[in-house]
């Protein structure tokens, strides 16, 4: 089996340099750009290199800036949000810089989108995970991620030798609770004896807390957490490095990463001094690739302004990359994966 990943049609994106904002000329200076439109996502407060959601959208903007022959900070960008404080003042700075299609990445940006929108009617926005109604210049984006969840859920189920597993989220909210819903069926799906822990940590960008969640939920009994917290996941993945680095490869605790593939931020040197991997599985949500199609509809003058689109495994753009799976999980997933596009599993969403 393909390593890669489990799901139909998710396009790799390539990994390009995280450089922050420099100045903003209304322009771009290539003389090989295909288009004048000029794109900015506004950050959630994970920021671009949370290794998750908002590096997925970021990681989309550059590929389709560089596919158009657009310069960064030119004929594309990204403001980062240190807190929800910055969300109103980035979203007037990629307004006034001249950018005419602009994202908010995350529901928690809803109503600064929303405000915003009504105040700079030629300026189209895109929300990506909540909905705004009645705005002819805002589009919405969501997505099942209760499915990429189930699919996390029947690959724990398929691995963990202690019966525990544990789900980490940000913030509460809708959209957490679908991973969190999807994950608790997906694993209940193959044994419903399996424990569920779950917790949640009230931040996308608090690592120390994902630290101290997931060391409580190891040592609870917990061998393999999904996390779905933007940059608070980073600490599940320290925590995880910590515990392995103290313990032989056969006895190793997992992490299943979430909206992109998240191996690399598993490799580690075990006790017995063998080079390993404790990723065992990641969700893919397509943000980058759905940036990419709404920057090309934009740019032909289709912008789907007032509508809300849904993607899911169905059309490619949620699934699971397989990182460590054994055959049989891996089997599992993929039967799990074609039930659901089948319309064989409806998978809850609370």
């Amino acid at each position: 089996m393909n390593k890669k990943v489990i799901g139909a049609g998710l396009a790799a994106v390539a990994v390009l340099s995280l450089a922050a904002c420099g100045n903003r000329d209304k322009t771009s200076s290539s003389s090989d750009a295909k288009t004048d439109l000029k794109v900015a996502i506004v950050t959630d407060t994970g920021g671009v290199d949370d290794k998750s959601f908002n590096q997925s959208a970021w990681e989309g903007l550059q590929a389709w800036g560089k596919a158009n022959g657009l310069a960064k900070d030119k004929g594309y960008t990204y403001f980062q949000s240190a807190s929800e404080s910055d969300y109103a003042t980035n979203l007037d700075s990629a307004v006034s810089g001249g950018y005419k299609l602009v994202y908010g990445i995350g529901f928690a940006l809803h109503d600064a989108i929303a405000e915003s929108a009504k105040d700079n009617t030629d300026t189209n926005f895109v929300l990506i995970d909540d909905v705004i109604e009645g705005q002819k210049n805002v589009a919405s984006a969501t997505f099942k991620d209760q499915e990429g969840a189930y699919l996390a859920g029947v690959a724990a189920a398929k691995t963990t030798k202690t019966k525990t597993v544990g789900f980490v989220g940000g913030m509460e909210s809708d959209v957490i609770t679908r991973f969190e819903k999807g994950f608790e069926a997906g694993v209940k799906s193959v044994d419903k004896s399996i424990k569920v822990k779950v917790d949640y940590a009230g931040s996308f960008s608090d690592a120390a807390k994902g630290k101290t969640i997931a060391s409580a939920q190891y040592a609870g009994g917990a061998d393999i957490i999904y996390q779905a917290a933007g940059g608070t996941g980073a600490g599940v993945f320290s925590e995880a490095k910590a515990l392995n680095e103290e313990k032989s490869d056969a006895d190793k605790v997992w992490v299943i990463g979430v909206d992109r593939d998240q191996k690399d931020e598993g490799n580690y040197t075990s006790k017995d001094g063998k080079k390993s991997n404790f990723v065992l599985a990641s969700t893919i949500k397509g943000v980058g690739k759905v940036v990419q199609t709404i920057n090309k509809e934009t740019a032909d003058d289709k912008f789907p302004g007032g509508k809300h689109v849904v993607y899911g495994i169905k059309d490619g753009s949620v699934g699971l990359a397989n990182d460590n799976l054994s055959a049989e999980a891996a089997k599992a997933v993929d039967q799990a994966r074609d039930d659901i596009k089948a319309g064989k599993i409806t998978v809850p969403e609370k």
